[in-house]
């Protein structure tokens, strides 16, 4: 009775160090998550690289870590350059559109069966003034919306999104140079939670959903916004680069880059010309098809073995229950689910080929 005591006093002794170390470090639970999702996709890089150094594991990591560094900040500073350029202009035309509304393009009236109907919906909520905010906060709006108030909610969002970023390297580094060891002590901890044979599918079966997941969202993503970059450049849209880095990083989500090209065509089609729009979503439109149904299910499920309803089921429900980072978080749950399923489905060895008559 009094080691079964001491069980329970030491299992609820476990649990409020881990809420109170919890409570302590929520602040850092995305960097945290971001990080390992880094370091796990990349790990067999870093293998090589640590190979290279000889074993000088700090060299290894800061050489990794730098690089990744450079990898992220190079289309980010491009975009943040980009955006601070645009970004007076763009802020004083969102204030002027909501504080005086937008009047109704031509165009739309043009558009067959759908047009009237558009330019209705567009005369009843854009044209008005304050209508942009009505439309984005779903309420009644009478406040005044200014160039500054637009640039200042911006900035603060730009300024949190870089903090999480560097908090994310740091990690990072950390857990490149401590990675061999915190394997070790996840490998024998789960063993020791779950049995060898169960631990040893998982054990394998988690990284290679990330370092799947990864490539198949963000590597795809990325090489839709640099192919479709090219075709807003050669459609003569303003700021070509910038639509391409929203449209590659939109694109990490599925179906998300046509929010980024459909709204480029329709740009096209309202201040510039018709042939550019046309071209624009039918380039998007080609290169979206190839990247989401073909490309991306073959990275991610011939990698973790996933039917293709799995992966986008991971996917989708993921961002939507754990937003960006659910990208990669869905995809490894749901091959937990389906390791769980095939152990569950494989028949258990008969007594006579367990003893080994």
């Amino acid at each position: 009775m009094r080691a079964e005591q001491r069980d329970v006093n030491g299992t609820l002794f476990a649990l409020a160090i881990l809420a109170g170390a919890g409570f302590v470090a929520q602040r850092f639970f995305l960097p945290l998550i971001w990080a390992a999702i880094l370091c796990v996709a990349s790990w067999p890089l870093y293998l090589r690289v640590l190979r290279a150094f000889r074993g000088r594991a700090a060299l290894a990591a800061a050489t990794m870590t730098l690089g990744f560094t450079a990898l992220l900040a190079v289309p980010l500073l491009v975009g943040l350059r980009q955006a601070v350029l645009e970004a007076p202009a763009v802020a004083a035309w969102v204030a002027d559109a909501n504080n005086n509304g937008l009047p109704v393009p031509e165009v739309l009236v043009r558009i067959p069966m759908a047009g009237p109907w558009i330019a209705q919906w567009w005369a009843e909520t854009l044209a008005q003034p304050h209508g942009l905010t009505h439309l984005f906060s779903d309420g009644a709006a009478s406040h005044h919306i200014t160039a500054s108030g637009v640039l200042k909610l911006f900035g603060s969002q730009v300024v949190r999104r870089l903090v999480d970023c560097a908090l994310a390297i740091l990690c990072l580094f950390f857990m490149y140079l401590d990675g061999q060891a915190l394997n070790a002590q996840l490998e024998r901890l789960g063993s020791r939670l779950f049995g060898a044979v169960r631990w040893e599918r998982y054990h394998h079966s988690i990284p290679t959903a990330i370092s799947a997941t990864v490539n198949g969202l963000v590597l795809v993503g990325l090489g839709e916004g640099f192919l479709i970059g090219i075709g807003y450049a050669l459609a003569g849209l303003p700021s070509p680069a910038l639509w391409g880095v929203a449209t590659g990083v939109l694109a990490i989500v599925p179906f998300g880059a046509p929010l980024v090209f459909l709204c480029a065509a329709a740009w096209l089609a309202v201040f510039g010309s018709a042939t550019g729009a046309i071209a624009v979503a039918v380039w998007g439109m080609v290169v979206l098809f190839v990247a989401d149904h073909l490309v991306r299910p073959a990275l991610i499920g011939s990698a973790t073995r996933l039917p293709f309803l799995a992966v986008l089921i991971g996917i989708l429900g993921g961002i939507e229950t754990l937003g960006l980072v659910g990208l990669f978080v869905g995809p490894v749950l749901m091959v937990m689910l389906v390791t769980l399923w095939r152990e569950a489905g494989t028949p258990e060895p008969s007594p006579a080929r367990r003893t080994g008559s």
